[in-house]
Protein backbone atom coordinates (compact mmCIF):
# COMPACT_ATOMS: atom_id res chain seq x y z
CA UNK A 1 0.00 0.00 0.00
CA UNK A 2 1.10 3.80 -0.58
CA UNK A 3 1.80 6.17 1.72
CA UNK A 4 -1.75 7.73 0.58
CA UNK A 5 -3.20 4.50 0.58
CA UNK A 6 -2.23 3.93 4.29
CA UNK A 7 -3.29 7.76 4.92
CA UNK A 8 -6.97 7.27 4.04
CA UNK A 9 -7.04 4.00 6.25
CA UNK A 10 -6.05 5.59 9.00
CA UNK A 11 -8.43 8.65 8.70
CA UNK A 12 -11.35 6.72 8.55
CA UNK A 13 -10.39 4.20 11.54
CA UNK A 14 -10.22 7.39 13.48
CA UNK A 15 -13.34 8.92 12.65
CA UNK A 16 -15.07 5.77 13.59
CA UNK A 17 -12.31 5.64 16.38
CA UNK A 18 -13.55 9.46 17.46
CA UNK A 19 -17.50 8.65 17.06
CA UNK A 20 -16.90 5.67 19.17
CA UNK A 21 -15.18 7.62 21.78
CA UNK A 22 -18.24 10.23 21.94
CA UNK A 23 -20.29 7.36 22.00
CA UNK A 24 -19.42 5.60 25.02
CA UNK A 25 -18.16 8.65 26.64
CA UNK A 26 -20.70 11.11 26.19
CA UNK A 27 -24.02 11.20 28.55
CA UNK A 28 -26.44 11.59 25.44
CA UNK A 29 -29.57 10.11 27.53
CA UNK A 30 -30.00 13.62 29.15
CA UNK A 31 -33.05 15.69 27.18
CA UNK A 32 -33.17 18.64 28.86
CA UNK A 33 -36.80 19.32 30.86
CA UNK A 34 -39.64 19.69 29.17
CA UNK A 35 -40.68 23.26 27.89
CA UNK A 36 -43.72 23.69 29.66
CA UNK A 37 -41.70 23.52 33.00
CA UNK A 38 -38.82 26.04 31.28
CA UNK A 39 -41.48 28.70 30.30
CA UNK A 40 -42.71 28.11 33.77
CA UNK A 41 -39.40 29.14 35.23
CA UNK A 42 -38.88 31.73 33.15
CA UNK A 43 -41.96 33.77 34.16
CA UNK A 44 -41.09 33.08 38.05
CA UNK A 45 -37.49 35.37 36.71
CA UNK A 46 -38.39 39.51 37.74
CA UNK A 47 -38.70 40.40 34.71
CA UNK A 48 -36.42 43.29 34.84
CA UNK A 49 -33.66 40.63 34.90
CA UNK A 50 -34.87 38.88 32.14
CA UNK A 51 -34.89 42.39 29.55
CA UNK A 52 -31.22 43.45 31.46
CA UNK A 53 -30.25 40.16 30.08
CA UNK A 54 -31.37 40.18 26.81
CA UNK A 55 -30.09 43.76 26.32
CA UNK A 56 -26.86 42.87 27.42
CA UNK A 57 -26.46 40.18 24.85
CA UNK A 58 -28.26 42.20 22.14
CA UNK A 59 -25.32 44.59 22.56
CA UNK A 60 -23.08 42.21 22.03
CA UNK A 61 -24.31 40.38 19.23
CA UNK A 62 -22.62 42.93 16.35
CA UNK A 63 -19.30 42.84 17.91
CA UNK A 64 -19.52 39.01 18.27
CA UNK A 65 -20.85 38.23 14.62
CA UNK A 66 -18.96 41.08 12.82
CA UNK A 67 -15.62 39.33 14.24
CA UNK A 68 -16.47 35.74 13.44
CA UNK A 69 -17.82 36.94 9.75
CA UNK A 70 -14.44 38.71 9.91
CA UNK A 71 -12.40 36.81 11.02
CA UNK A 72 -13.51 33.89 8.75
CA UNK A 73 -13.75 36.24 5.74
CA UNK A 74 -9.82 37.24 6.16
CA UNK A 75 -8.81 34.02 6.66
CA UNK A 76 -10.61 32.64 3.40
CA UNK A 77 -8.98 35.57 1.79
CA UNK A 78 -5.21 34.64 2.74
CA UNK A 79 -5.83 30.76 2.32
CA UNK A 80 -7.90 30.41 -1.13
CA UNK A 81 -5.82 32.96 -3.20
CA UNK A 82 -2.18 33.27 -3.53
CA UNK A 83 -2.21 36.36 -0.84
CA UNK A 84 -1.23 33.94 1.91
CA UNK A 85 1.36 32.54 0.61
CA UNK A 86 2.54 35.87 -0.92
CA UNK A 87 2.64 37.40 2.40
CA UNK A 88 4.44 34.00 3.81
CA UNK A 89 6.93 34.20 1.21
CA UNK A 90 7.47 38.11 1.77
CA UNK A 91 8.15 38.09 5.39
CA UNK A 92 11.09 35.19 4.86
CA UNK A 93 12.91 36.82 2.20
CA UNK A 94 14.99 38.66 4.54
CA UNK A 95 15.78 35.07 6.21
CA UNK A 96 16.92 33.96 2.74
CA UNK A 97 13.76 32.10 2.34
CA UNK A 98 14.84 29.72 4.84
CA UNK A 99 11.82 27.19 5.31
CA UNK A 100 11.94 27.81 9.12
CA UNK A 101 12.11 31.11 8.68
CA UNK A 102 8.60 31.08 6.34
CA UNK A 103 6.87 28.60 9.15
CA UNK A 104 7.57 30.54 11.91
CA UNK A 105 7.54 34.14 11.09
CA UNK A 106 5.45 33.91 7.86
CA UNK A 107 2.61 31.44 9.83
CA UNK A 108 2.98 33.75 12.75
CA UNK A 109 2.24 36.74 10.65
CA UNK A 110 -0.96 35.09 9.06
CA UNK A 111 -1.86 34.68 12.50
CA UNK A 112 -1.64 38.27 13.51
CA UNK A 113 -3.32 40.00 10.53
CA UNK A 114 -6.11 37.72 11.30
CA UNK A 115 -6.25 38.34 14.90
CA UNK A 116 -5.30 42.25 14.36
CA UNK A 117 -8.62 42.61 11.96
CA UNK A 118 -10.78 41.52 15.07
CA UNK A 119 -9.52 43.88 17.41
CA UNK A 120 -11.76 46.93 16.83
CA UNK A 121 -14.76 43.92 17.70
CA UNK A 122 -12.58 43.41 20.88
CA UNK A 123 -12.84 46.56 21.81
CA UNK A 124 -16.59 46.92 20.81
CA UNK A 125 -16.98 43.80 23.66
CA UNK A 126 -15.26 45.68 26.48
CA UNK A 127 -16.78 49.12 26.23
CA UNK A 128 -20.21 47.00 26.14
CA UNK A 129 -18.66 45.49 29.01
CA UNK A 130 -17.90 48.03 30.61
CA UNK A 131 -21.22 50.34 29.83
CA UNK A 132 -23.40 47.19 31.52
CA UNK A 133 -21.49 47.49 34.26
CA UNK A 134 -19.87 43.83 34.34
CA UNK A 135 -16.49 44.50 33.65
CA UNK A 136 -14.03 45.97 36.09
CA UNK A 137 -11.13 46.28 34.10
CA UNK A 138 -9.34 49.69 32.62
CA UNK A 139 -8.70 50.30 28.77
CA UNK A 140 -5.21 49.49 29.78
CA UNK A 141 -5.87 46.21 31.88
CA UNK A 142 -7.91 45.33 29.43
CA UNK A 143 -4.89 46.16 26.62
CA UNK A 144 -2.36 44.37 29.05
CA UNK A 145 -4.84 41.13 29.03
CA UNK A 146 -4.97 41.07 25.18
CA UNK A 147 -0.78 41.71 24.56
CA UNK A 148 -0.46 38.59 27.47
CA UNK A 149 -3.37 36.48 25.19
CA UNK A 150 -1.26 37.52 22.25
CA UNK A 151 1.95 36.36 23.43
CA UNK A 152 0.45 32.84 24.77
CA UNK A 153 -0.80 31.82 21.61
CA UNK A 154 2.47 33.43 20.17
CA UNK A 155 4.72 30.57 21.84
CA UNK A 156 1.95 27.50 21.67
CA UNK A 157 1.87 28.61 17.40
CA UNK A 158 5.50 28.44 17.73
CA UNK A 159 5.60 25.50 18.90
CA UNK A 160 3.08 23.43 17.24
CA UNK A 161 4.44 25.23 13.46
CA UNK A 162 7.72 24.54 14.16
CA UNK A 163 7.25 20.70 14.87
CA UNK A 164 4.96 20.97 12.13
CA UNK A 165 7.17 21.99 9.51
CA UNK A 166 9.84 19.99 10.86
CA UNK A 167 8.22 16.95 10.17
CA UNK A 168 6.76 17.38 6.82
CA UNK A 169 10.42 18.39 5.72
CA UNK A 170 11.98 14.99 7.76
CA UNK A 171 9.22 12.94 6.37
CA UNK A 172 8.37 14.40 3.40
CA UNK A 173 5.50 11.29 2.26
CA UNK A 174 4.51 9.88 6.14
CA UNK A 175 4.49 13.36 7.48
CA UNK A 176 0.42 12.67 8.06
CA UNK A 177 1.35 9.64 10.51
CA UNK A 178 3.94 11.51 12.94
CA UNK A 179 1.88 15.04 11.97
CA UNK A 180 -1.43 13.31 13.62
CA UNK A 181 0.69 11.97 17.03
CA UNK A 182 2.20 14.86 17.50
CA UNK A 183 -1.17 16.94 17.22
CA UNK A 184 -2.49 14.28 19.96
CA UNK A 185 0.30 14.90 22.12
CA UNK A 186 0.01 18.54 22.50
CA UNK A 187 -3.45 18.42 22.95
CA UNK A 188 -2.89 16.44 25.97
CA UNK A 189 0.30 18.55 26.88
CA UNK A 190 -1.74 21.80 26.97
CA UNK A 191 -4.85 19.73 29.12
CA UNK A 192 -1.87 19.04 31.68
CA UNK A 193 0.13 22.46 31.88
CA UNK A 194 -2.34 24.70 30.81
CA UNK A 195 -3.86 25.00 34.55
CA UNK A 196 -0.31 25.41 35.74
CA UNK A 197 1.60 27.69 33.23
CA UNK A 198 -1.43 29.46 31.30
CA UNK A 199 -3.78 30.18 33.95
CA UNK A 200 -1.26 32.08 36.23
CA UNK A 201 -0.33 34.40 33.37
CA UNK A 202 -3.91 35.97 34.03
CA UNK A 203 -5.39 35.30 37.33
CA UNK A 204 -3.06 35.06 40.46
CA UNK A 205 -4.77 31.24 42.45
CA UNK A 206 -4.86 30.87 46.32
CA UNK A 207 -6.00 27.79 48.28
CA UNK A 208 -9.17 28.87 49.82
CA UNK A 209 -8.60 29.78 53.65
CA UNK A 210 -9.87 27.00 56.50
CA UNK A 211 -13.12 27.81 57.82
CA UNK A 212 -16.59 26.12 57.50
CA UNK A 213 -16.95 26.96 53.68
CA UNK A 214 -13.65 24.99 53.01
CA UNK A 215 -14.62 22.13 55.24
CA UNK A 216 -17.93 21.61 53.40
CA UNK A 217 -16.51 22.12 50.05
CA UNK A 218 -13.64 18.98 51.19
CA UNK A 219 -16.45 17.11 52.47
CA UNK A 220 -18.68 17.16 49.67
CA UNK A 221 -15.42 15.55 47.73
CA UNK A 222 -14.61 13.34 50.43
CA UNK A 223 -18.14 11.83 50.27
CA UNK A 224 -18.54 10.33 46.75
CA UNK A 225 -14.58 9.75 46.48
CA UNK A 226 -13.83 12.41 44.50
CA UNK A 227 -9.81 13.13 44.80
CA UNK A 228 -9.45 16.77 45.45
CA UNK A 229 -6.64 17.86 47.25
CA UNK A 230 -7.22 21.81 47.51
CA UNK A 231 -10.05 24.08 46.38
CA UNK A 232 -8.00 27.92 44.92
CA UNK A 233 -9.61 31.25 44.57
CA UNK A 234 -8.96 32.83 41.55
CA UNK A 235 -8.69 37.03 41.83
CA UNK A 236 -11.23 37.37 39.12
CA UNK A 237 -12.44 40.31 40.36
CA UNK A 238 -9.65 42.68 39.54
CA UNK A 239 -11.20 42.15 35.89
CA UNK A 240 -15.20 41.55 35.93
CA UNK A 241 -18.13 41.07 38.24
CA UNK A 242 -19.02 37.87 36.74
CA UNK A 243 -19.18 34.69 39.19
CA UNK A 244 -17.98 31.64 38.72
CA UNK A 245 -16.29 28.09 38.92
CA UNK A 246 -14.34 25.71 36.64
CA UNK A 247 -12.52 22.50 36.93
CA UNK A 248 -9.39 22.00 34.58
CA UNK A 249 -6.38 19.81 34.10
CA UNK A 250 -6.66 16.23 35.16
CA UNK A 251 -4.22 13.82 37.30
CA UNK A 252 -1.61 15.82 38.80
CA UNK A 253 -2.90 19.03 37.26
CA UNK A 254 -6.48 18.84 38.50
CA UNK A 255 -7.71 21.90 40.40
CA UNK A 256 -11.05 23.38 41.25
CA UNK A 257 -10.98 26.95 41.00
CA UNK A 258 -14.07 29.76 42.36
CA UNK A 259 -14.25 33.13 41.45
CA UNK A 260 -13.44 35.77 44.55
CA UNK A 261 -16.65 37.56 42.89
CA UNK A 262 -18.87 34.51 43.46
CA UNK A 263 -17.50 34.42 47.57
CA UNK A 264 -18.39 37.54 47.78
CA UNK A 265 -21.93 37.48 46.19
CA UNK A 266 -22.96 34.23 47.07
CA UNK A 267 -23.96 32.26 50.75
CA UNK A 268 -22.25 29.17 51.58
CA UNK A 269 -24.85 26.98 50.40
CA UNK A 270 -24.80 28.55 46.70
CA UNK A 271 -21.29 28.26 46.19
CA UNK A 272 -21.66 24.46 47.65
CA UNK A 273 -23.90 23.78 44.98
CA UNK A 274 -21.56 25.37 42.12
CA UNK A 275 -18.12 23.47 43.17
CA UNK A 276 -20.78 20.20 43.51
CA UNK A 277 -21.19 20.50 39.54
CA UNK A 278 -17.50 20.91 39.35
CA UNK A 279 -17.18 17.85 41.54
CA UNK A 280 -19.58 15.94 39.30
CA UNK A 281 -16.68 16.93 35.78
CA UNK A 282 -14.37 15.89 38.60
CA UNK A 283 -15.94 12.62 39.27
CA UNK A 284 -17.12 11.41 35.49
CA UNK A 285 -13.46 12.53 34.78
CA UNK A 286 -14.91 15.01 32.26
CA UNK A 287 -11.60 17.06 31.42
CA UNK A 288 -10.11 13.67 30.28
CA UNK A 289 -13.14 12.88 28.07
CA UNK A 290 -13.38 16.39 25.94
CA UNK A 291 -9.28 15.92 26.30
CA UNK A 292 -9.41 12.69 24.48
CA UNK A 293 -11.83 13.72 21.79
CA UNK A 294 -10.07 16.57 21.32
CA UNK A 295 -6.87 14.36 20.83
CA UNK A 296 -8.93 12.13 18.39
CA UNK A 297 -9.88 14.96 16.49
CA UNK A 298 -6.47 16.97 16.20
CA UNK A 299 -5.20 13.36 14.70
CA UNK A 300 -7.88 13.16 12.46
CA UNK A 301 -7.25 16.91 11.41
CA UNK A 302 -3.87 16.22 10.20
CA UNK A 303 -4.99 13.08 8.32
CA UNK A 304 -7.59 15.19 7.02
CA UNK A 305 -5.21 18.34 5.73
CA UNK A 306 -2.83 15.78 4.40
CA UNK A 307 -5.62 14.20 1.91
CA UNK A 308 -6.84 17.65 1.03
CA UNK A 309 -3.59 18.16 -0.53
CA UNK A 310 -4.24 16.09 -3.01
CA UNK A 311 -6.99 18.43 -4.16
CA UNK A 312 -4.79 19.87 -6.90
CA UNK A 313 -7.37 22.64 -7.66
CA UNK A 314 -7.37 23.82 -4.08
CA UNK A 315 -3.83 23.95 -4.30
CA UNK A 316 -3.72 26.07 -7.57
CA UNK A 317 -6.32 28.52 -6.08
CA UNK A 318 -4.10 29.38 -3.35
CA UNK A 319 -0.82 29.67 -5.16
CA UNK A 320 1.16 26.63 -3.73
CA UNK A 321 2.27 23.39 -4.80
CA UNK A 322 2.19 21.48 -1.59
CA UNK A 323 -0.02 21.61 0.99
CA UNK A 324 3.03 20.69 3.49
CA UNK A 325 5.04 24.03 2.30
CA UNK A 326 5.41 26.36 5.00
CA UNK A 327 3.47 29.00 2.30
CA UNK A 328 0.40 26.93 2.14
CA UNK A 329 0.19 27.81 6.20
CA UNK A 330 -2.38 30.38 5.31
CA UNK A 331 -4.80 27.68 3.39
CA UNK A 332 -4.42 25.10 6.34
CA UNK A 333 -5.58 28.09 8.29
CA UNK A 334 -8.65 28.92 6.07
CA UNK A 335 -9.37 24.97 6.27
CA UNK A 336 -9.18 24.65 10.00
CA UNK A 337 -11.42 28.39 10.10
CA UNK A 338 -14.48 26.65 7.99
CA UNK A 339 -14.12 23.44 9.33
CA UNK A 340 -14.23 24.72 12.96
CA UNK A 341 -17.11 26.80 12.34
CA UNK A 342 -19.27 24.04 10.73
CA UNK A 343 -18.00 22.01 13.87
CA UNK A 344 -19.25 24.45 16.78
CA UNK A 345 -22.92 23.01 16.50
CA UNK A 346 -21.72 19.65 16.97
CA UNK A 347 -18.82 20.81 19.89
CA UNK A 348 -21.62 23.26 21.61
CA UNK A 349 -24.22 19.67 21.50
CA UNK A 350 -21.78 17.33 23.30
CA UNK A 351 -21.06 19.96 25.97
CA UNK A 352 -24.76 20.93 27.03
CA UNK A 353 -24.68 17.23 27.71
CA UNK A 354 -21.79 16.53 29.63
CA UNK A 355 -22.75 20.07 31.57
CA UNK A 356 -26.24 19.11 32.57
CA UNK A 357 -24.49 15.31 33.65
CA UNK A 358 -22.81 17.93 36.64
CA UNK A 359 -25.93 19.14 37.31
CA UNK A 360 -27.41 16.07 38.09
CA UNK A 361 -24.18 15.17 39.88
CA UNK A 362 -24.55 18.18 41.95
CA UNK A 363 -28.06 17.81 42.96
CA UNK A 364 -27.68 14.25 43.82
CA UNK A 365 -24.18 15.15 46.06
CA UNK A 366 -25.77 18.22 47.46
CA UNK A 367 -29.36 17.24 48.00
CA UNK A 368 -30.22 21.12 48.26
CA UNK A 369 -32.42 21.70 44.88
CA UNK A 370 -33.50 25.04 46.09
CA UNK A 371 -29.85 26.58 46.77
CA UNK A 372 -29.40 24.67 43.24
CA UNK A 373 -31.84 27.26 41.52
CA UNK A 374 -31.00 29.94 43.58
CA UNK A 375 -27.46 29.77 42.36
CA UNK A 376 -28.75 29.53 38.84
CA UNK A 377 -30.75 32.67 39.58
CA UNK A 378 -28.16 34.23 40.94
CA UNK A 379 -25.48 33.25 37.88
CA UNK A 380 -28.14 34.39 35.16
CA UNK A 381 -28.95 37.59 37.14
CA UNK A 382 -24.64 38.92 37.74
CA UNK A 383 -23.67 37.56 34.30
CA UNK A 384 -26.51 39.13 32.94
CA UNK A 385 -26.90 36.08 30.72
CA UNK A 386 -30.36 35.69 28.92
CA UNK A 387 -32.28 32.68 30.41
CA UNK A 388 -33.87 31.51 27.52
CA UNK A 389 -31.34 32.55 24.72
CA UNK A 390 -32.73 32.14 20.83
CA UNK A 391 -33.18 28.80 20.17
CA UNK A 392 -31.06 28.92 17.01
CA UNK A 393 -28.11 30.32 18.96
CA UNK A 394 -28.95 28.50 21.48
CA UNK A 395 -28.59 25.43 19.68
CA UNK A 396 -25.37 26.90 17.35
CA UNK A 397 -23.14 28.45 20.52
CA UNK A 398 -24.28 27.68 24.45
CA UNK A 399 -22.07 24.88 25.97
CA UNK A 400 -24.09 24.99 29.15
CA UNK A 401 -27.89 24.32 29.64
CA UNK A 402 -29.85 27.77 29.32
CA UNK A 403 -30.76 29.02 33.26
CA UNK A 404 -34.08 28.03 32.66
CA UNK A 405 -33.04 24.02 32.08
CA UNK A 406 -31.02 24.36 34.85
CA UNK A 407 -34.07 25.55 37.35
CA UNK A 408 -36.83 23.41 35.77
CA UNK A 409 -34.13 20.26 36.46
CA UNK A 410 -33.70 21.06 40.30
CA UNK A 411 -37.65 21.39 40.58
CA UNK A 412 -37.77 18.29 38.68
CA UNK A 413 -35.27 16.68 41.30
CA UNK A 414 -37.25 18.09 44.15
CA UNK A 415 -40.22 16.71 42.71
CA UNK A 416 -38.76 12.91 42.58
CA UNK A 417 -37.50 13.45 46.11
CA UNK A 418 -40.39 14.76 47.63
CA UNK A 419 -39.07 18.04 48.07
Amino acid sequence: MTSRSWAVVVFVVLILGTAALAVLLVPWSRPPAPRADQLAALGDLPAEQVDRGRDFRAALRPGTYGSLLLGLAVAVALGLTPLGARTIEAVGRPFADHWLAQSLVGGLTIVGIANLVTVPFAAWRHDVLTRYGLSTQSWGGWAVDLLKSYAVSAVIGAVALGGFYTVTRLAPHWWWAFGAAGAAVVVVALSLVFPVVVEPVFNRFTPMPPGPLRTELMALAARDGVAVDDVLVADASRRTRAVNAYVSGFGPTRRIVVYDTLLREAPPAEVAAVVAHELGHAKARDVLIRTSLSAAGAATAVLGLYLLGGWGGLLRRAGVGDIAEPPAFALVLAVVTVVGLAATPAQAFVSRRIEARADAYALRLQSDPVAYEAVQRRLSAINLGDPDPPRWEFRYFATHPSTVQRIAAARAYARQVGG
